[in-house]
């Protein structure tokens, strides 16, 4: 969990360190921006003025002339330098007295010669800081005879722009370790609790199932906690149910096993010789062999369904054979148990895509259970008709009905209803396993004391879907 917390606060101080490194350089750059061009504002405006009043008053003298006899007028305006050159960029004049071997030919000069104001900044020989020149043309009766040039130095502007950006800086570096704390106190948010729900986890991994998280944020995580502890509760409910299955499977095998056991080695004896006897004993080895078949059946259906290797044989089906099937298969039990037994039907039932065989093994299963939690008197019909796109079956009895609380669980796998007249509980399971493949819904409504109506909905194009898909 710490690489997790690292990684974390890593992330936030480097997204605030690039964020707060682009500021500290756009503002620096505008305030030296913002002083360099006030800087270059004041002097254009000054070296304006002094061109101005030379164009005006002295262009009648040669420049020369002006410079050895009037050579207050260029720098009267200012306080800075100021430099004359001649058109090959000599300097004439420099107010500070500086001796200049070599001629200027910077950008701020060339632009000058060619009647346009410039500026330039730079290093000069003379200085240790840098400074800002703008050059301006003279001009007498409208020719340019010279260029005049001002010169401040950038000390103080650079000093001011140093000091505000230190503060600047030392700005960021507090909002950084700020930064820092608050990004570790949300590390912390977010890296508890996942501490907390991998704990849990692992406890759980053990086989620690009574342990539940807490739900601090109503967060991905939060959802992570609820959802552990739902899984929790889930395994504590199967476990529970898949022990009352063995239970119950284990007294379901002991009986028939202890009634074959009994009557085998009654009849390995020696001293019967009543074939009446010897009859009812194989006629109950039968029907126990019988019944132990049977639920090992169901259970090796109910493993290839919840491993996936169940495939069904879909074809074109009329719906009515296989109601015809039913009728005739149970309407004998249906007499015996004196329960009586209707198969209604549309005359215009469409065909329908299915497993003839697993749709017979889901009704046959379900009559199973009416007839079995039905009284003798009593009343199982089904209607089949087609709705909406939709084959609706429905399997109706008067018999005991099902518990409220047992009526959400019915389904589940290894779930057995409270009578003694329930099975293994992996019947209506693998019927309800068997409708959603063919992409269908099984529902059941029940009331206790009145009777039990089971629903099932299949799609009578199914096949068509499955080809346009």
């Amino acid at each position: 969990m710490k690489s997790i917390k690292k990684r974390l606060v890593g992330a936030f101080i480097l997204v605030i360190l690039i964020t707060i490194l682009i500021f500290e350089v756009l503002l620096i750059g505008l305030l030296r921006q913002y002083y360099y061009n006030n800087a270059q504002e004041l002097l254009t405006n000054q070296i304006e003025i002094s061109s101005d009043f030379y164009s005006r008053y002295f262009s009648n003298t040669s420049l020369e002339d002006n410079i050895l006899d009037n050579v207050d007028v260029f720098w009267n305006q200012t306080d800075n330098q100021v430099q004359i050159l001649d058109l090959y960029g000599n300097v004439l004049m420099d107010s500070i007295g500086v001796i200049h071997e070599d001629i200027i030919i910077t950008s701020d000069v060339e632009k000058a010669l060619q009647g346009k104001n410039g500026t330039w900044t730079g290093k000069v020989t003379y200085d240790d800081y840098s400074v800002m020149a703008v050059s301006y043309p003279l001009k007498s009766e409208g020719e340019i005879v010279g260029v005049i040039r001002f010169i401040t130095s950038l000390e103080q502007i650079d000093k001011s722009i140093t000091n505000i950006s230190i503060i600047f800086i030392i700005i960021g570096l507090g909002v950084m370790i700020i930064a820092t704390i608050v990004s570790y106190i949300i590390s912390n948010t977010i890296v508890s609790p996942i501490k907390e729900v991998t704990k849990i986890a692992e406890k759980m991994a053990k086989g620690n199932f009574k342990i539940r998280g807490s739900k601090k944020y109503d967060d991905e995580i939060g959802k992570l906690s609820t959802t552990l502890n739902y899984m929790a509760e889930e395994i504590i409910k199967k476990e529970e149910l898949k022990n009352d299955f063995i239970s119950s499977v284990s007294h379901e095998l002991r009986t028939p096993l202890t009634s074959i056991k009994g009557w085998a080695a009654t009849l390995n004896t020696d001293h019967i010789y009543d074939k009446e006897t010897m009859k009812d004993g194989l006629t109950i080895i039968e029907n126990e062999t019988q019944r132990l078949t049977t639920m090992v059946e169901e259970l090796l259906d109910f493993s290839k369904f919840i491993s996936g290797k169940t495939t069904l044989i879909r074809q074109n089906t009329d719906i009515r054979e296989i109601l015809d099937y039913i009728k005739i298969h149970m309407q004998s039990r249906a007499q015996r148990e004196n329960l009586l037994f209707r198969v209604n039907s549309e005359e215009n039932l469409s065909e329908v895509y299915i497993d003839r065989d697993k749709i017979k093994q889901v009704l046959i299963n379900i009559v199973d259970n009416s007839f079995r939690f039905t009284k003798a008197g009593g009343k199982v019909v089904i209607d089949a008709r087609v709705q909406d796109k939709y084959l609706i079956i429905e399997i109706e009895d008067n018999g005991y009905g099902i518990d409220e609380d047992d009526l959400p669980k019915i389904k589940e796998k290894f779930y057995k209803g409270k009578t003694a007249k329930s099975k293994t509980g992996l019947g209506l399971a693998i019927s309800d396993e068997i409708i959603k493949a063919h992409n269908g819904e099984l529902s059941i409504e029940s009331k206790l004391g009145e009777g039990t109506k089971v629903i099932i909905k299949i799609p009578i194009n199914y096949k068509v879907d499955i080809e346009n898909e």
